[in-house]
């Protein structure tokens, strides 16, 4: 299914970097799209207590470096600050950046690390020994960014050579990165839906209506009204389900009572059990992946 946005042409990118960012999109696409019905998943493995756990008292402890490598694809990051080397701002990068962001990738036993001021996604593979980030001969897409252009090859050139790096993970999650040439970015991290969740999601595709209505259960609330979507291989729709009240929230995802539009939406069994609270189913759990379609209501 290709969305209706921007299209970005790509220059070059090696099989680790272009399997990376599929992965960090989308992990499932399995198109089981009414939002009752149960979604097709594992179920966890019980132990048996009969069994005698394995003994783990020579396991070697995870060195600080594999610690971080482990924990820094389980977040999202975004600017927070961008200071120069004599503790000034970096006012192209400090102006957008609430949109200037980092991912690290973990994909068959590789890393990469991918980022972005908005428009095209650099990247790479990088390497990370005794908290220094190394990371060299990056690519991207090839977009014209218009004003974007200057703060993009700034960011790309901050980020190739070496870095230093320290991670404090708690209730804010802070990653600091000091470059060679003195500029420190600190990044805030927001936990991916696949940590939080922890667990693989399918793909969905709701066409939501502008207009909401009060929930059948609740007055006091009002409710999107959606219909599942259903496309074939080549992205074409084959099928819409009838109309079905959701009470539910969808992480990303902010309604526009002036437009219908289709999501396609990332779909995560949560932990726990199936229970209305609130009126809100709280089986699944609903991330916003992209707008694909968007038509003004009269």
């Amino acid at each position: 299914m290709k969305p209706i946005t921007k299209s970005a042409k790509l220059v070059w990118l090696p099989s680790l970097l272009a399997a990376s960012l599929v992965l960090s999109a989308c992990n499932n696409t399995s198109q089981n799209n009414d939002p009752k019905v149960t979604a097709n998943t594992t179920s966890d493995v019980v132990a048996d207590p009969t069994v005698t756990a394995t003994d783990t008292t020579n396991a070697v402890p995870a060195t600080a470096e594999q610690t971080m490598i482990d924990n820094l694809p389980r977040y999202r990051w975004i600017l927070a600050t961008a200071m120069d080397n004599n503790n000034q701002p970096l006012r192209a990068l400090m102006a957008i950046k609430d949109q200037v962001t980092l991912n690290f990738n973990q994909y068959q036993g590789q890393n990469s690390v991918s980022y972005s001021v908005g428009c095209n996604t650099m990247g790479a593979a990088y390497q990370l020994e005794d908290q220094k980030l190394s990371i060299e001969d990056s690519m991207s897409t090839k977009m014209s960014c218009g004003d974007l252009d200057i703060v993009e090859n700034r960011l790309n050139e901050l980020m190739q050579g070496d870095s230093e790096l320290s991670l404090v993970v708690g209730e804010v999650t802070e990653l600091t990165q000091v470059t060679s040439d003195g500029v420190t970015l600190v990044w805030t991290g927001k936990m991916t839906p696949q940590a939080k969740y922890k667990g693989k999601a399918e793909t969905v595709f709701w066409a939501v209506s502008a207009n909401t209505k009060p929930c059948v259960n609740n007055n006091g609330q009002m409710c999107l009204q959606v219909k599942p979507v259903t496309y074939d291989e080549q992205g074409r729709k084959i099928n819409e389900g009838a109309v079905v009240e959701f009470a539910g929230t969808i992480d990303g995802y902010e309604h526009d009572n002036t437009q219908d539009q289709v999501l396609r939406l990332q779909r995560f069994k949560t932990e726990a059990d199936t229970v209305l609270v609130d009126n809100i189913d709280s089986e699944y759990a609903y991330v916003l992946d992209t707008v694909i379609e968007t038509s003004a209501i009269r």
